[in-house]
């Protein structure tokens, strides 16, 4: 295929196809036939290119000729590529690893859908953590022009966004369910699911609501940076969806397909299942940061996660406290970091009492989306948590959803660290090492890992840098995703601190005096 003056498609077919061709794309013209071969002029339209997929399985995409692009930054090439393949599928998947800037690819791909009058509205399912933090955020940056409504609260807030005229509605995974009848009614033109590993099991309640919710006629795209990441049989809830015919009708065929019964209660996959998956995950385009040359080595991101309700009640209560004992008194940088620290240690999960015993907070939500970002790489994660009680909790949570980890706190001995250090560095496992900063911040080399995640933020505009030099130094050769893990305002204040590069006593005093208002 080639495209001739940016207006018409030249291909060459074999004259037995040209019937075919011709009855499923008006705007053609047939220049040539021999009785062997055929060459035909179709129109580049986005509807013609359509068509011409479903006939040939590809395209090239009018879009990179028609679109201009919107927003504050410039594409990059491989998010032109991704927009442009999803643009011209109803149903497909992007597999580009994380921190590839895929959600702005698929705002992109969704905006030009609208300006061609092909889509109307669209409901983006994401995980709670970057509702507003990505998802929102970067509708706001990409497709500015576009309205936007965030469907999370109570029902009837739910109901409200889903029946409003926004034309980019986003939910959770969980509050799927609670709205689905509204969603039905509403018939969204394109469904865009985030994570979308959070489907891969067709016996779900989950997965059978987004199932009843998809027609003929709906768009869906389906991302993950990981797919079938644990298992072979992790592709079939997402094919179903996406490509039904590129698998059985039932799980059971699908296991037998892929996975080898080794004794009663144990399969391994067969050899030919990274194959079987390939074919059954389709259609699908995936960069790796590795290709994307011309992405920063160092990106950043935000997962806002709320507070438990139980972390919640508990914050008010010593924030009210020291509220209280501010009245009159004279703050101190000294002061106010160990009063911020105390809102810290609540918001990250647990708290010393005044009898040095560990309280520890309902923090489901932030653990959720710790595994989020582990499960969205295949790379290892560095976890920095600046306490060591919370360390504890993180490292437990690991344990028992099957995460090999070591931990690096003040108490562990330099020979052990160096030994998990060379580790980390060489072994397939751990893969994840969760690290208090002060024990790791100098002077060490984590490069097998690409991404780092704040589960809190310190406190130390120097140990920050520190912590992310980790990974960015020599032998790194991969791009870099920093995570900023976040639910309490005290946090969102000290991570801009951090990333302004603001350390001084003075401001330390400013945000205890912004967070208590005073």
């Amino acid at each position: 295929m080639q495209v001739i003056d940016n207006t018409a498609v030249h291909m060459k077919i074999p004259s037995n196809e040209l019937g075919h061709l011709v009855g499923h794309i008006e705007r053609c013209e047939v220049l040539r036939d021999d009785g062997k071969f055929a060459e035909v002029m179709v129109y580049w339209g986005i509807k013609e290119m359509q068509r011409l997929i479903k006939v040939y399985g590809d395209a090239p995409s009018p879009m990179f000729n028609e679109y201009d692009w919107p927003g504050m930054y410039t594409p990059f090439v491989h998010q032109k590529t991704t927009a442009s393949y999803l643009a011209l599928r109803q149903r497909a998947f992007c597999f580009n690893e994380a921190g590839t800037g895929k959600t702005s690819s698929v705002i992109w791909a969704a905006d030009y859908l609208i300006n061609q009058g092909l889509v109307k509205r669209i409901l983006v399912i994401c995980p709670l953590s970057i509702m507003y933090s990505a998802w929102q955020a970067d509708i706001f940056k990409t497709a500015m022009h576009r309205t936007v409504g965030v469907a999370y609260g109570d029902a009837n807030r739910r109901k409200k966004i889903i029946n409003g005229e926004y034309e980019f509605v986003i939910i959770n995974f969980d509050g799927v369910g609670t709205v689905s009848e509204e969603i039905g009614k509403v018939g969204f033109d394109l469904i865009v699911i985030d994570e979308a590993n959070a489907y891969k099991t067709v016996t779900t309640k989950r997965w059978k609501t987004l199932a009843k919710l998809i027609t003929p006629a709906t768009r869906l795209w389906m991302m993950t940076g990981t797919p079938a990441s644990q298992s072979p049989m992790d592709a079939f809830g997402l094919a179903k969806l996406v490509n039904p015919i590129g698998v059985p009708k039932y799980m059971t065929s699908w296991r037998d397909k892929v996975m080898h019964q080794v004794t009663p209660f144990k399969w391994v996959p067969k050899a030919t299942s990274q194959q079987d998956v390939f074919n059954a995950l389709q259609p699908a385009i995936r960069f790796e940061k590795a290709q994307c040359l011309d992405l920063p080595m160092v990106m950043y991101q935000t997962r806002e996660i709320p507070l438990s309700p139980q972390a919640a009640k508990y914050y008010k209560v010593l924030r009210d406290q020291l509220l209280i004992e501010a009245v009159g008194e004279t703050v101190s940088a000294v002061n106010a970091a160990a009063k911020l620290t105390k809102l810290l240690q609540i918001a990250g999960g647990a708290v010393y009492t005044d009898d040095r015993e560990v309280i520890e907070f309902d923090v489901s939500p932030r653990l959720n989306a710790l595994m989020e970002v582990i499960d969205e790489t295949n790379n290892k994660v560095i976890v920095f948590v600046p306490y060591t009680h919370t360390i504890k909790l993180v490292a437990r949570h690991l344990n028992q959803q099957g995460v090999i980890n070591e931990i690096i706190e003040g108490s562990v001995s330099a020979k052990l660290r160096s030994d998990i250090i060379n580790k980390f560095q060489t072994a397939k496992d751990p893969r994840v090492l969760v690290i208090q900063p002060q024990a790791a911040s100098h002077g060490v080399t984590l490069t097998a890992a690409d991404t780092v995640v704040f589960w809190s933020p310190v406190m130390s505009v120097e140990t920050y840098i520190q912590c992310i030099a980790r990974i960015d130094r020599v032998g790194q050769v991969n791009s870099m995703t920093v995570v900023h893990l976040q639910g309490a305002e005290v946090e969102r204040r000290v991570y801009q601190m951090l990333q302004g590069k603001v350390d001084s006593h003075e401001k330390l005093v400013d945000l205890y005096k912004q967070e208590l208002g005073i």
